[in-house]
């Protein structure tokens, strides 16, 4: 059996990583493209989502096309809806749950009224905090009022309370990072509003 030397172990070892590192370099430039597409078709999915269109990824760049109009204020995207006659605006949520990133979006009518939502996050915990990408917490946002003052999540909400839902049991840090994010949310909202009666 060939005996290598030390030197010539060195060496091979460092041209073997200096390989593998052009070969994963090479990779993620050329799949990147790729990656930012995908990306940006999950935005435009959860987006059409709020407004009742859930559609296959080929179908959602043309679906968000004909219904979704970006507009800017102050310097923050938000997004114009125009779908079987209802109008309105979506709103885009950011904030921190327990363990990361959480993000959202809710639809509102011409009245502030929530006529879809839908959230998700990086890393919450399944069955807890994790539950808020679930289509069932979206719903119970659907019939609420982003009109006068945000929505807020709260142990054993009143169901007839237009500015209250029910928080994620055993989720309190995930549940008071979606308040947050609606908090912030509707300052926002009541810009956009002040500045379109001018």
């Amino acid at each position: 059996m060939k005996q290598f030397s030390n030197r010539y172990m060195l060496l091979y070892s460092l041209a073997l990583v200096a390989v593998s590192a052009v070969v994963l370099s090479v990779t993620a430039v050329t799949l990147k493209p790729r990656e930012d597409l995908n990306r940006q078709i999950e935005q435009q999915q959860m987006i059409l989502k709020t407004i009742g269109l859930d559609c296959a990824k080929s179908e959602t760049p043309q679906a968000y096309e004909r219904h979704i109009a970006e507009a800017e204020h102050n310097g923050k995207t938000y997004y114009r809806y125009d779908c079987d006659e209802r109008q309105g605006i979506i709103l885009p949520l950011h904030g921190t749950g327990l363990w990361g990133p959480i993000w959202g979006y809710l639809a509102l009518d011409g009245n502030g009224k929530v006529v879809g939502a839908v959230f998700d996050h990086k890393g919450e915990t399944p069955g807890l905090g994790g539950e808020i990408a679930t289509d069932k917490f979206a719903q119970r946002f659907v019939g609420k009022s982003m009109g006068e003052h945000p929505i807020y999540l709260t142990k054993n909400a009143d169901k007839d309370n237009p500015y209250q839902v029910d928080a994620i049991s055993g989720g309190t840090m995930t549940s008071n990072g979606v308040t947050q994010m609606l908090e912030e949310g509707y300052d926002d909202y009541k810009k956009i509003r002040e500045d379109a009666t001018r």
